[in-house]
């Protein structure tokens, strides 16, 4: 297991990967601590964690990343229940309104700033000291891939991305003295709930069906399709396991290969 007997704070849960993550950070050994805004989000995903039937131990804490207080919190109540954090996955996010740079409200991009940057910057420093304390600690990003290749209409989320990856490379630097690492994946289009109503709506706009639309997508891809969440949540997985000891700082792509570098 990679994870047997850490602790795992996963923000975010919800539809999607959120999910996805705690329940594969379950199957491998973790004790979770899980953060959402909505209580009823993460009574959900704890009774799906204690589906799996591995007598998993489960925190649930209502978080808004955005409020530092709740963040304290969260953690606070981690540290009692658990008495350490080994490995924080910083899921949680607001995909804020998709419209044009040119006519964007920037009291949105704000909003969006609020949680997607300086939320996940909140809760980070909350781990930290702790972190240091006992001796390190791992620290996934859930970044995008719109910060790679930009969609029109996306820029505000897109920005508030951008910024967590440029930050995220600083605190690779500044961490890994106290053998904390600190890493980022960049997830591009992922099947699951959010996907496939997002691609409802596509059809329906352009008249024709989900399967159509996905094909659509699936042309870029050269992998053939869109990756399963569940899949792109094993790739945070492996960041937050000892198997990327040696890896700090890295932009780990998954995409199906739809962004390739040169």
């Amino acid at each position: 297991m990679l994870l047997k007997d850490k602790v795992v704070i996963v923000s975010g849960i919800g539809p999607g990967l959120g999910i996805e993550l705690a329940l594969l950070a379950a199957q491998e050994g973790a004790k979770l601590a899980i953060c959402a805004r909505t209580p009823s989000k993460l009574d959900a995903a704890e009774r799906d964690v204690a589906a799996l039937g591995l007598g998993t131990e489960v925190l649930k804490v209502p978080t808004d990343i955005a409020d530092r207080a709740q963040c304290h919190n969260l953690v606070e109540h981690t540290i009692e229940r658990f008495g350490r954090v080994d490995v924080l996955i910083n899921s949680a996010y607001v995909g804020g309104r998709f419209e044009p740079i040119e006519t964007a409200d920037l009291d949105d991009w704000r909003a969006t700033m609020d949680v997607n940057f300086f939320g996940t910057m909140k809760l980070t420093q909350e781990v930290i000291p702790h972190m240091k304390r006992q001796g390190g600690g791992a620290i996934v990003m859930i970044n995008t891939m719109v910060t790679r290749v930009p969609m029109p209409t996306q820029g505000g989320y897109g920005a508030s991305k951008g910024a967590l990856r440029v930050a995220t490379s600083h605190l690779a630097k500044e961490l890994g003295r106290y053998g904390i690492r600190v890493n980022s994946t960049f997830m591009g289009w992922m099947w699951g709930e959010p996907v496939e109503n997002a691609l409802k709506y596509m059809a329906k706009e352009q008249g024709t069906t989900v399967e159509a639309v996905r094909k659509q997508i699936a042309a870029n891809i050269p992998l053939g399709d869109i990756p399963d969440d569940a899949d792109c949540a094993r790739v945070a997985i492996f960041l937050a396991s000892d198997y990327s000891r040696a890896m700090s700082g890295a932009c780990v792509d998954v995409n199906g290969g739809e962004y390739l570098p040169v």
